[in-house]
Formats: structure tokens, C-alpha cells, sequence
């Protein structure tokens, strides 16, 4: 029995550490992003895209969109970038193998032709198998592969890129009209060398969209889609915006971003070695600016916006989950001389060690957290007076986390205007800790077993109807 008690001593450290480490570094990153979106929507209340789309300065532009078995998204995502608004833009779809009739909706939508094409494999890649163009849309080039994953087929994209920025974008998201405009603001305007510059992912089920545009954002009709939106918010609007600003950036979504190419190839390009390869990335980035003692800046805006949908079944969620826990900790594993390592600033000394800590091993230390207090109520080796306060108390502060990042949506962005669609997120936020939360931790948790235990393949998530019907 004092074995037992030592080991939930230990144990009790380990929670507490863990708990003022999580919620207070989110606390800070609350605080220093609210300041920040404040800032930043007086910006844009006197700033005008006019003066960035009719500057000389805006460099080419080429957005990649690697596709596999995107059949029912894929033509609404090109016509989103079609319409955007950007001076010079090329537009690439890499066909990453597909069985289904990806490439083929692509043909039939664009009036797409084989064509001859010098393709210089800079970084390593699967074989190409055709180059096709239309005379309706000359800036879109769509090419065929067979399949090698979605860092294959970036790779492939940057290879045909002759552009100084290119600009990743999921087959499943729509841009809005001025989001490449705003993602190339921090670039031509700030005075650091920035080299890649991330926007805001926001949920897209539920809303109301007109030709390949989100018309009305609204909340989702279930609850685990309007779960996800809460956690959208608190990631980006908190989260990555926190973080830049205190120039501790180690992560933007690969989602909607751009990045400077030269850069990207000289750093070997997109891994698939790991499952994460946007994070992995971006640290790889910031290492070898480090060894050619480069200085440069990874930048995250609030403004520009890619509508995403989100997976609407546990069974999609979970792949979801799983696959971003593995890559982070595989990301972490590959970058461990980074931690507590002066050389990379605040991203070594801070946010590092809080991925690690909180993001990477977090999960595991709080679910076992979950089955550890019952057992020690029941063999009374755990206070009663300390244990369900504490507990309560984390719930219920997490829950406010989560309150304070729609007030900063309202109070801020608010694209969400509907007063029926404010109730829904402030319940979801009220409540995603209680059952929710957990269950994302479970999901985590089994991402960091197969980590562990080597299981280190892609999991498809899927946004069909029928996995809807699923619910």
C-alpha cells in the first residue's frame, strides 16, 4: 500500500505540472492573441486589398492541390481558386493515383488535353504519367501520377511550380476570394525574410455555399461537427495566433498556406516519412535556416480563410485524430535536439518543449488520469477534498478556454451572425469538455501507441454522404 501511495504521488506531481503548464501556457496565448486580433482588425479597417492587387510587387503565385479520391469535391475546390482574387496565378491539381473518377470529372468540368511538358524532377518523386491543359482555363495544369502519397504529390506539384510562392490547398476546401491576397500580405510587406505564411481553417459543414463559395457560414446540424468547429476556433484564433505573435510558430496547416519554394526544395521538400507532413515541415525549415544561419519568418494570419470540412462520423474522426498525433510525434521525435535549445529562440525554449509536453505526451498523462482516481478513491489512497475539486475545477476552466475564444470570434471576426448559430457555439463550447474531450483523448492516446509500436501509415478520411449517414 505505500508502494502504491509513492507511485500516486509521483503521479499527482506529474497531473498538477501538466495542468498549470497546458492551461496556463493557453492562458498567455489567450491573452496575447485577443490583443493581437484587436490590432489586427483595426489594420483591416484601413488597409485595402486594392493597393496589394494592383501592386507590381506581388510575386507569382501557384497554388497545388493534391488530390486523391476527391470525386466529390475536387471541381467546387479548383472553381474556388479560379475565382480568387490574386494578379498572377497558376494552379496545379496533382491526380495522386485516384480509382475513382477524380481525374475524370477534372477532364469532363475543364475540357482538359494531354500535353507535352519539360518536367525537371527537382525533388524525388513518383512517376508522372500525363500533363493535361484546357483552353477555358489556360493558368490550370493538371497532372496525373501514379499513387505515392500526399507528400508525393506535392512534391510533384513543386516540381512543375515555376513560380518564387506556391500555395497548398486541400481538395476538400474552398478559399475565400482575397485569402491568397492576405496570405502574401506578411510576405511582401514584412521586413524579415518570411517564408511561409499560414491562414485560418475554419469548418465548412453546415454552411451555405453558392458556386464554389461560402455564401453563409452556419453552425452544423450534429453535434460532433459542431464540437470540431469549437476546436477550430480555440486552435487558430488561440492556438496558432499566440504563437506567432510571440514568434514561437511551429505549425501551420497545410491545409490553405504559401510557401517560398527555392527554400522548401533546398530543404529536401515535403517528407513522406512521416504521416504530419506540414509540421514536419515547418520545423525542418526552421532547422536548416538555422545551420545556414539564415534568418527567417514563419508567419500565421488571422484573416485569410479556407473553408474545410470536417470528418462527420467517429469512425472518420478517430483516422483523423490518429494520424495528426502520430505525425506530431514523429515531428518531435525527428526534431528532439531542439528542446530547451537557446539556438531557435522561442520556439526551442517554449513552444517545443509545450508540444511535447502538453501536445505529444498530455494525452496519455490525462486519460490515465481518468482510471487512476477511481482506483485510488477505492483503495483510499487519494483525498476526496483535493481530487474532485482539482478535477472539477480543470473541466470547468477548460470550458472557459473554450467560452473565450468565441467571445474573441464575436468580438472580433464574427462570421458567424446568425443569434441562433452564437447559442449553438456557446453550448458546444460550454460542454465539448464533458464526454467530447475525452474521447478525442482516447483517439490520441491509440495515435501515440501506434507511434510507439511503429504503425506509421495514412489513414483516408473520408467526407462522403453515406459516412454521414453513419452518425
Amino acid at each position: 500500500m505505500a508502494l502504491a501511495q509513492h507511485i500516486l504521488n509521483i503521479f499527482n506531481v506529474i497531473v498538477i505540472v501538466y495542468f498549470f503548464m497546458g492551461n496556463g501556457a493557453y492562458t498567455i496565448l489567450m491573452f496575447v492573441a485577443a490583443g493581437g486580433a484587436f490590432v489586427n482588425n483595426r489594420r483591416l479597417d484601413y488597409q485595402s486589398m486594392e493597393d496589394m492587387r494592383d501592386s507590381r510587387a506581388m510575386p507569382p503565385l501557384t497554388v497545388i492541390i493534391p488530390a486523391h479520391n476527391e470525386e466529390d469535391s475536387i471541381i467546387e475546390t479548383v472553381l474556388s481558386v479560379i475565382q480568387a482574387d490574386y494578379p498572377d496565378m497558376q494552379i496545379v491539381v496533382v491526380d495522386d493515383g485516384s480509382h475513382d473518377s477524380t481525374l475524370d470529372r477534372l477532364v469532363l468540368e475543364f475540357r482538359l488535353h494531354p500535353t507535352p511538358l519539360i518536367y525537371r524532377a527537382e525533388l524525388p518523386t513518383g512517376r508522372v504519367s500525363a500533363f493535361l491543359v484546357g483552353d477555358d482555363v489556360p493558368n490550370l495544369l493538371v497532372i496525373s501520377k501514379e499513387h505515392g502519397g500526399k507528400a508525393d504529390a506535392l512534391n510533384t506539384g513543386i516540381n512543375s511550380c515555376r513560380t518564387p510562392y506556391f500555395c497548398t490547398l486541400d481538395a476538400d476546401s474552398l478559399v475565400e476570394p482575397d485569402s491568397l491576397l492576405r496570405l502574401m500580405r506578411p510576405i511582401v510587406r514584412s521586413p524579415h525574410n518570411t517564408i511561409v505564411s499560414g491562414g485560418t481553417i475554419r469548418i465548412r459543414n453546415g454552411c451555405k455555399t453558392l458556386r464554389a463559395r461560402v455564401e453563409e457560414p452556419r453552425m452544423p446540424s450534429t453535434w460532433i461537427e459542431r464540437f470540431q468547429v469549437v476546436e477550430y476556433l480555440r486552435s487558430f484564433l488561440f492556438g496558432r495566433a499566440g504563437w506567432n505573435l510571440i514568434g514561437g510558430t511551429m505549425i501551420v496547416s497545410g491545409a490553405m498556406a504559401v510557401f517560398h519554394r527555392q527554400h522548401v526544395i533546398d530543404a529536401g521538400g515535403f517528407s513522406s516519412a512521416t504521416v504530419g507532413e506540414d509540421i514536419e515541415l515547418i520545423v525542418r525549415l526552421k532547422r536548416h535556416a538555422r545551420k545556414q544561419r539564415e534568418k527567417v519568418a514563419i508567419t500565421f494570419s488571422f484573416d485569410p480563410v479556407c473553408w474545410t470540412q470536417c470528418p462527420s462520423s467517429y469512425a472518420m474522426l478517430v483516422r483523423q485524430r490518429r494520424r495528426w498525433q502520430v505525425g506530431l510525434c514523429q515531428t518531435l521525435w525527428l526534431n528532439l535536439g531542439m528542446l530547451f535549445n537557446p539556438r531557435y529562440g522561442v520556439l526551442g525554449l517554449c513552444s517545443f518543449p509545450f508540444h511535447l509536453c502538453v501536445e505529444g505526451l498530455g494525452a496519455a498523462v490525462e486519460i490515465t488520469g481518468y482510471f487512476v482516481v477511481p482506483v485510488a478513491f477505492a483503495l483510499h489512497l487519494a483525498l476526496l477534498k483535493f481530487y474532485i475539486p482539482f478535477v472539477i475545477f480543470s473541466l470547468v476552466y477548460a470550458s472557459l478556454l473554450s467560452v473565450a475564444a468565441i467571445l474573441l470570434e464575436e468580438l472580433t471576426f464574427r462570421r458567424y451572425p446568425r443569434r441562433h448559430d452564437l447559442y449553438l457555439l456557446l453550448a458546444s463550447a460550454m460542454i465539448d469538455n464533458f464526454g467530447f474531450r475525452q474521447r478525442i483523448l482516447y483517439y490520441r492516446v491509440q495515435g501515440f501507441i501506434r507511434f510507439i509500436a511503429g504503425i506509421h501509415h495514412w489513414e483516408n478520411v473520408s467526407h462522403s454522404s453515406a459516412d454521414r449517414g453513419r452518425l
